[in-house]
């Protein structure tokens, strides 16, 4: 049995390694083109271009591993069938539940690889080529109208809601064209404050933005000896605390390509305690964390090839059918969270109904060639 799991090993490890690689190579290519494009603004050089593009590739292996593992597996498992190799292990004593069991240990360990991939290496890569394009003039513009957080502060006078727009980000990663506003309990703009740059700081065990170039402007209620009056001032400097830590504000600015699960988790808490709509983020959340398990979903795919024989097409004619259900699976991933998000679905179930279906039909496609093949 050693000499056979060696034989799988080996064989799908390697295959799906070349699908990735291709893969790889393919979108390098392209991130790299779309890249030269902006190379001569600003001192962007080719040699920037290639790193850029070379460090958007942790996200492609993190979208496209999983179709790579199915691409892979399926073309072993139909070349061991075209070559008898796996009709020669069946007769040795390899059943289809064990031959499942070796499949679904290849699947768990492309599943925690995607995982680490998504989480770890894949978010700081795309940070990093946030903050290099931003230090060429390609700031980063937050939409039309920029990011928007909330957050609440106690005062003597009572709660203040806090509403903070964030237009982009600089060329050295600070925070560009910063409003800040204040409300009391009863709804009335009590303080604004508006800056060039903040930058995100912790002092003293307190989360600080210090805000370069401030306009801060005081609505002072009227009492019995003076009437209501405005106070203004311009200031350098001015530290502004708040909640509002450097996490929560990369995940507000920054692409969410860049964001993991557990920074995905900690903002979408932080939107449902402000009050905010958290569904896309709770969504994409649990998208994270079980995506990588597509990866077992892929390797039940791949196994039902290895029980069709030569008359059903060649090894090639697999491989296209494979290419066909990754697709198909892409497609169908992303309608169903586009509905979860129109019809404000279950995060978890939004995220797992397409693997569910395709491990159904794995299941169900192995049950039938086992049976009657």
């Amino acid at each position: 049995m050693r000499t056979v799991r060696q034989l799988i090993y080996r064989d799908v490890f390697w295959s799906v390694f070349f699908v990735a690689v291709a893969f790889m190579s393919l979108f390098f290519f392209i991130d790299f083109v779309d890249e030269v494009e902006r190379v001569g603004k600003n001192g962007y050089t080719l040699l920037f271009a290639a790193a850029a593009a070379l460090m958007e590739q942790p996200g492609h292996v993190y979208e496209l591993f999983p179709i790579a593992v199915l691409i892979g597996t399926i073309y072993s498992m139909a070349r061991l069938a075209q070559s008898s190799e796996y009709t020669i292990l069946r007769t040795a004593g390899l059943g289809p539940t064990r031959a499942l069991g070796l499949l679904g240990v290849i699947g768990i360990i492309f599943a925690v690889l995607t995982f680490a991939v998504g989480e770890y290496v894949a978010p700081h890569s795309e940070q990093k080529v946030a903050l290099l394009k931003s230090r060429f003039g390609m700031g980063l513009a937050i939409g039309a109208t920029g990011a928007w957080l909330k957050d609440h502060q106690q005062h003597p006078e009572g709660t203040r809601s806090i509403t903070v727009n964030v237009r982009g980000i600089g060329t050295q990663g600070e925070l560009e064209d910063v409003r800040i506003f204040e409300v009391d309990e009863a709804g009335r703009l009590v303080r604004s404050i508006v800056a060039g740059r903040a930058v995100v700081a912790r002092e003293r065990g307190v989360h600080e933005w210090m805000l370069a170039n401030a306009e801060e402007t005081v609505w002072v209620p009227g009492a019995a000896s003076a009437p209501p009056h405005i106070v203004e001032r311009k200031v350098a400097q001015l530290a502004w605390p708040t909640s509002l830590d450097a996490k929560v504000v990369a995940a507000a600015v920054l692409p969410i390509q860049s964001m993991g699960a557990i920074d995905l988790y900690r903002y979408s808490t932080h939107l449902a305690e402000e009050e905010q709509a958290s569904q896309r983020y709770r969504q994409l959340f649990w998208k994270r964390v079980l995506y990588p398990f597509t990866c077992l979903v892929m390797v039940a795919l791949a196994l039902p090839f290895a029980y069709l024989n030569a008359r059903s097409g060649g090894v090639s004619v697999k491989v296209f059918g494979g290419v066909m259900l990754g697709i198909s699976f892409i497609l169908l991933n992303n309608v169903v969270g586009h509905l979860g998000l129109l019809h404000d679905w279950t995060p978890w179930m939004a995220a797992s109904v397409p693997s569910l279906v395709y491990l159904l039909l794995s299941m169900s496609a192995f049950t039938w060639l086992v049976r009657y093949r």
